[in-house]
């Protein structure tokens, strides 16, 4: 089945305002930069992000909370978007804080079709509020739910017609389980590949989980930080 869309923008054609999202990313090392280009053309609203990040006032998921789009944020690490905590304090911006480990574990379950799972991260503090809590091995764990969003837009290194994606290193990070729980899943691509051009072993997302895939351009991949030292 050929899943291969032209643009980004047809790519993202029937997303819709109030609509549960995640993102791949982690920072800025890997966002699906082309598709929130066109999410912020397609002027949808009050959409729930669910991302590592919220990206830079600038850049990556900025661009959609400049134009008050995103109504709530699931995020593990705010702290490089100014704006981002603006709204949160002034009311505008809904969020839901959730550790880092569990945020992934979150989304593979949903991927995996598991409706929740216990952990011991977050008990006895303000992340344990109104969660079930019980005790494994004489230590409290609380229940934590799926997440199944309704999109999930990613971005990989390489992939084909059949949706098949390849990640790149570290830009890997939180796209394959961002692919796998999106009940609709869009891709987009620095490469496009011929079928069969992918060694299967080296596989990261099946193709089972992609919807539709497109070639992206102009990718800037920004640093947030560089950090240096003198030569000694």
């Amino acid at each position: 089945m050929n899943k291969i869309v032209a643009t980004a923008q047809m790519a993202v054609r029937d997303i819709y305002s109030e609509a549960t999202i995640a993102f791949g990313g982690f920072g800025l090392c890997g966002i699906p930069e082309n598709s929130i280009a066109a999410l912020v053309e397609l002027g949808v609203t009050d959409l729930t992000c669910i991302s590592n990040n919220a990206g830079l006032d600038d850049f990556g998921l900025g661009l959609l909370l400049q134009k008050r789009q995103i109504k709530k944020m699931i995020s593990s690490y705010v702290g490089e978007n100014k704006l981002f905590e603006q709204l949160v304090l002034s009311g505008e911006l809904e969020l839901e804080l959730v550790p880092q480990g569990t945020l992934a574990e979150k989304l593979r379950a949903g991927g995996a079709g598991i409706p929740a799972f216990f952990t011991p991260t977050g008990a006895g503090t303000i992340i344990a509020k109104n969660k079930e809590t019980k005790m494994f091995n004489n230590r409290p764990h609380i229940l934590e739910h799926a997440l199944i969003p309704d999109f999930a837009i990613v971005k990989a290194w390489r992939g084909d017609a059949m949706g098949n994606l390849v990640y790149r290193k570290t830009a890997r990070n939180f796209n394959p389980t961002a692919a796998t729980a999106g009940k609709i899943t869009i891709a987009e691509v620095e490469e496009l590949v011929p079928v069969g051009a992918l060694d299967p072993d080296a596989i990261h997302t099946p193709g089972i989980y992609v919807t539709r895939i497109f070639q992206g351009k102009n990718y800037e991949k920004r640093i947030e930080k560089r950090t240096t030292r003198l030569r000694s």
